[in-house]
């Protein structure tokens, strides 16, 4: 089968070598896998951030969004069968999913909303699940509450964030703040639901004072937490909550006391890491974007669509995850 791979880590993504194009054997399915023949894949920050931090020197496959077909079932399978059209974000633990075929675990895939592309549905898995994780678990907000309440989100125009924002506008009535530091990207995060956008690369506290929001509840910071933790805890009422996503060197939990915040770590690959009992709320969570997709309450997010999965335009795909200046996702379709 083809396949994106990588032998040798932290090459400067435009070196050929930093993704090559392989040939690999077909896997076989476990006892809970499916055997999915991708059609689609999109580029998440933790494509390149396993890129450049993990050495190896056996070809190492990325990605962790696929849409496509079922072609095989292991024999404990019970969810699905072949033929099957569906979107999943896999697991950090297994291969990735830059490859025709791909080992999937079926407590964590979902069906493919019916009236989207691949490419469109590609985007919406790890974004989607991590944005439901933040927002209804971590946070602790639940659906159909948040009346007089508000929600920053910082780094508002990314994949998550351009999940997140949908996902708070549309079930939840929250007060929906985005950040964004350049027009197009501000543009975006109003386009999605956001109910005011602000710009993180100037002091957020007095923009939201000319909102008339002298404080936030709830914060969910996506990129450069260590950079704005300060702010996020100015901006923060007294006993609210900070959700963070990201990886900052440090982040010093101190300056949370005074006000008695709390701080709520989202990572979506913890359940497929532990295969927790509940490993499988991802597989009805993901479900139920495709309902919420299907009637169109929900949008993919998809910014760029960059062609054919081969190592050149997944070369350009990193390089523009790398930048900080992607907006929504960046999907490719079809080898």
């Amino acid at each position: 089968m083809k396949a994106i791979t990588f032998t040798q880590h932290a090459l400067p993504i435009d070196d050929p070598q930093a993704l090559i194009d392989t040939d690999l054997p077909v896997p076989t399915p476990g006892p809970r896998d499916l055997l999915v023949e991708v059609r689609a894949v999109s580029v998440n920050p933790v494509d390149t951030k396993v890129r450049a931090g993990t050495f190896t020197k056996e070809p190492k496959i990325l990605g962790w969004d696929a849409a496509g077909i079922v072609r095989e079932v292991g024999s404990e399978v019970t969810l699905f069968q072949p033929g099957d059209e569906v979107f999943y974000a896999g697991s950090i633990a297994r291969s990735g999913s830059y490859s025709e075929f791909h080992l999937v675990d079926e407590r964590i895939v979902g069906h493919k909303p019916r009236s989207l592309s691949a490419a469109d549905a590609a985007a919406l898995p790890l974004t989607s699940i991590t944005a439901w994780e933040l927002l209804f678990e971590r946070l602790g907000i639940a659906e159909g509450s948040g009346q007089g309440k508000c929600l920053l989100i910082t780094g508002a125009a990314g994949g998550v964030g351009s999940m997140l924002v949908q996902l708070a506008r549309q079930l939840t009535r929250l007060t929906v703040i985005g950040t964004a530091s350049r027009k197009e990207t501000a543009d975006w995060v109003r386009q999605l639901g956001a109910h005011h956008v602000i710009d993180h690369s100037q002091p957020m506290l007095a923009q939201l004072q000319a909102l008339g929001v002298t404080e936030v509840d709830y914060v969910a910071s996506l990129t450069h937490t260590s950079q704005h933790f300060s702010q996020l805890i100015d901006v923060l009422r007294p006993q609210g909550r900070l959700g963070v996503i990201d990886d900052p060197d440090s982040l010093d939990v101190m300056p949370l006391k005074r006000k008695s915040l709390s701080l709520h770590w989202e990572l979506m690959f913890t359940r497929s890491l532990y295969e927790t009992e509940d490993m499988i709320n991802q597989h009805h969570l993901l479900d139920r974007v495709r309902a919420l997709i299907d009637q169109g309450i929900l949008h993919t997010t998809v910014g760029e669509h960059f062609g054919a999965i081969n190592a050149a335009n997944m070369r350009r795909a990193h390089a523009l995850v790398e930048s900080g200046k992607a907006r929504g996702k960046i999907v490719l379709e079809g080898f």
